[in-house]
């Protein structure tokens, strides 16, 4: 699939990358990357990474700003993304030829050409993979493209501490360190929270409920977010917050923003991605999220994590 990738890309000249809404590292930096190896590989190629961008990302890469008609005959490649209802910019319809490359399971098989690999630790680390099948075919890397695929592995693997981080995920992290970007600077830009973060963190771990079979929730209501002065995506960065608690199998954070709540679920064994379906999304098995639409469901979702958690004890 990968060389059927790569054929394809070179029958192209103008390349487009997507990646999921709401991007996280791992999304900016696979489509990032990919873009960066792209550019540096094919300088007469026009390759664009698209999207509605995200604040706290700049640190990684802007995006592009292009017309709908640069998407006539152009192929589209989706970075990252499990279900095509989560592709950022629906323009991604508007191409010639539609490539899916993601580590999600493939529960959404959209697109013309699929590359769809669940072991990998994060998409950053499929791209590093396809460049290295290919740097015989052509395909260079450069200190753009290494920084961003480094920032999307370390993302996605929390810093190599989640069980999708293998023997192969140090290997190519080795390699990319071998690139000139300073990781220090990186680290900083990842992990440096804002005071008012700090501050709402506080209240997690202040007022956090857990349950009898090891659930634990954190309500995020719009009021007390602007009481922080925290944003929706801001407080996504604490969803780690309760991983180091003893006795929390699973958590959960339920984080008001717009008309919906965000559910945001981890797991320390329980498998979760399938209660994430049940609300309309989806994801890892110990990593995933889903949207509900008003508080009223809140307990329907506990209720299921802790059946799951109970399943999981037998």
């Amino acid at each position: 699939m990968i060389e059927q990738i790569l054929e394809t890309i070179k029958h192209y000249e103008t390349i487009i990358v997507h990646r999921h809404v709401r991007p996280d590292p791992d999304a900016y930096g696979s489509q990032g990357g990919l873009v960066s190896i792209l550019q540096e590989s094919y300088p007469d190629k026009k390759v664009y990474a698209v999207g509605k961008e995200e604040k706290t990302l700049h640190y990684m890469r802007r995006l592009d700003t292009i017309e709908n008609e640069v998407y006539q005959g152009a192929l589209v490649i989706v970075c990252d993304t499990a279900n095509a209802e989560r592709i950022c910019d629906n323009r991604y319809l508007l191409g010639d030829k539609l490539i899916k490359i993601d580590h999600h399971p493939n529960e959404d098989p959209y697109g013309d050409l699929l590359w769809v690999d669940t072991s990998a630790s994060s998409c950053s680390e499929m791209i590093y993979e396809f460049y290295l099948a290919g740097k015989e075919k052509g395909l260079k890397m450069n200190d753009v493209a290494a920084r961003q695929l480094y920032a999307g592995i370390v993302g996605d693997t929390g810093r190599f501490l989640f069980p999708s981080t293998t023997e192969k995920t140090f290997a190519y992290a080795g390699e990319l360190i071998e690139y000139d970007f300073s990781r220090t600077e990186l680290f900083d830009k990842m992990y440096e929270l804002e005071l008012t973060t700090i501050k709402l963190n506080g209240y997690i771990l202040q007022n956090f409920e857990l349950q009898e079979n090891g659930v634990a929730s954190v309500r995020l209501t719009k009021e007390l977010l602007e009481e922080y002065d925290a944003k929706p995506a801001e407080a996504s960065l604490l969803v780690g917050t309760l991983g180091n608690v003893k006795g929390i199998k699973v958590w959960v954070f339920f984080i008001e923003e717009g008309d919906q709540i965000r559910v945001r679920l981890r797991s320390k064994g329980p498998v979760i991605n399938g209660v994430a379906k049940k609300f309309k999304g989806g994801g890892h098995p110990l990593a995933a999220g889903a949207s509900i639409y008003s508080w009223s469901e809140v307990s329907h979702v506990l209720q299921e994590l802790n059946d799951v958690c109970a399943d999981h004890i037998k």
